[in-house]
C-alpha cells in the first residue's frame, strides 16, 4: 500500500509540473495570439480589447490556476481561433490518435514477445547473428520513413490501398481498422525490433544462471525450464521497456498521421501552434503527458507485482 501511495503522489506531482511548464512555455515564446487573430494592421486599441476579451490581460499565474481548475473539471478552455470549447475540438481527434496508439502497441506486444522468445531460445549461432543484424537494420529506420515506403509501394505501386482515403470509426469500425493497420504497423516495427533484441538478450542471460544448470542436472527439459523459470525472470526488465514504448508510440503516431493523412490530433496541434492558439496546444500537450505518466505508473505497478523486491526499495 505504501508503494502505491508513493507512486500515486509522484504521478500527481509530475502531472502538475508538466501542466505548469506547458502553460508557462506558451507565455514566453515569441508571438501574440491577437496578432494572429486580428492581423498585423490592427490597432493597439483593438489588440488590447481582444486581450481583455480573451483574459490575456490578467497575470500568468492567475490564468494558469483558473485554467488548471477548469481542466480538472473537464473544461479545457476555449480556442482563440475557433471560439469553441477545446474539449469539443478534441472529442473526435483524440479517439483516432488513441486507436492508432493502441493498435500499434498491440502489434508490438503480439509480434515481439513470440519473436523474442524464439530468438532468445534459438541454438543456432548463424540464426542468432542473422537476428542481431536484422534487428539493427530495422531499429535504424524511423517509423515515418517506413510509412512513406508503405504508402508508395503498397498504395501507389501495388494499389492495395488508397493513401489519404481514411474511413472514420463513426462510419465503419472495420474500415477504420483496416486503414489504421498499416500506419500502426509502421510505428510498431522499430519497437518490435527493439523489444525482440531486449527479450532475446534477457533470455540468453537467464539461461546462463546457476538455477538453470541446477534444473538441468535434475532432469528438467529445456522447454520446461524456459516456460517455468526463465521467461518469468526474463520478462521483468522488458515490462519497463514496453511501457516506454507505449508512451513513445503516441508521440510517434502524431508524425505518422501526417504521412497517412489521418485526422488525429497532429493537424490540429500543428495548426494551433502556428496560430498561437495556446489553449488547444496546452490541452494536447497535457493530455499526451498524462498518457505517458499514467502508462509508466501502470508499468511500475506491474513491475513490482512481477518482482516484489521492488516494494522494499
Amino acid at each position: 500500500m505504501k508503494y502505491l501511495v508513493k507512486k500515486t503522489c509522484a504521478l500527481i506531482i509530475t502531472l502538475f509540473i508538466v501542466s505548469l511548464l506547458a502553460f508557462l512555455a506558451f507565455q514566453i515564446i515569441p508571438g501574440d495570439p491577437t496578432t494572429q487573430l486580428l492581423g498585423t494592421e490592427a490597432t493597439e486599441e483593438a489588440r488590447e480589447e481582444l486581450r481583455q476579451e480573451l483574459g490575456l490581460d490578467r497575470p500568468a499565474l492567475v490564468r494558469y490556476f483558473d485554467w488548471l481548475g477548469g481542466f480538472v473539471r473537464g473544461d479545457m478552455g476555449e480556442s482563440y481561433s475557433y471560439r469553441m470549447p477545446v474539449s469539443e475540438m478534441l472529442s473526435d481527434k483524440l479517439p483516432v490518435t488513441a486507436l492508432l496508439t493502441a493498435l500499434s502497441f498491440a502489434f508490438t506486444i503480439v509480434l515481439s514477445i513470440p519473436l523474442g522468445i524464439w530468438a532468445g531460445s534459438a541454438k543456432s549461432r548463424i540464426m542468432d547473428l542473422g537476428v542481431s543484424v536484422l534487428d539493427q537494420i530495422i531499429m535504424s529506420v524511423p517509423p515515418f520513413f517506413i510509412g512513406m515506403l508503405a504508402c508508395y509501394f503498397l498504395g501507389n505501386v501495388l494499389k492495395l490501398f488508397v493513401p489519404g482515403n481514411f474511413v472514420s470509426y463513426t462510419e465503419s469500425w472495420a474500415g477504420c481498422l483496416s486503414y489504421m493497420a498499416l500506419p500502426a504497423l509502421a510505428i510498431a516495427i522499430p519497437r518490435i525490433a527493439m523489444t525482440v533484441k531486449m527479450l532475446r538478450s534477457s533470455i540468453q542471460s537467464q539461461l546462463q544462471q546457476d538455477y538453470v544448470r541446477t534444473s538441468r542436472s535434475r532432469g528438467s527439459s529445456r522447454a520446461v525450464i524456459l516456460r517455468r523459470h526463465v521467461l518469468k525472470n526474463a520478462l521483468i526488465p522488458v515490462i519497463s521497456f514496453l511501457a516506454v514504448s507505449a508512451a513513445e508510440i503516441m508521440t510517434g503516431s502524431i508524425i505518422i498521421e501526417q504521412v497517412f493523412t489521418i485526422p488525429g490530433v497532429s493537424r490540429l496541434l500543428l495548426a494551433s501552434i502556428s496560430n498561437r492558439d495556446f489553449p488547444v496546444v496546452q490541452a494536447i500537450v497535457v493530455v499526451m503527458a498524462a498518457w505517458i505518466v499514467i502508462v509508466n505508473f501502470a508499468a511500475d505497478l506491474l513491475y513490482q507485482l512481477a518482482d516484489p523486491r521492488i516494494r522494499r526499495l
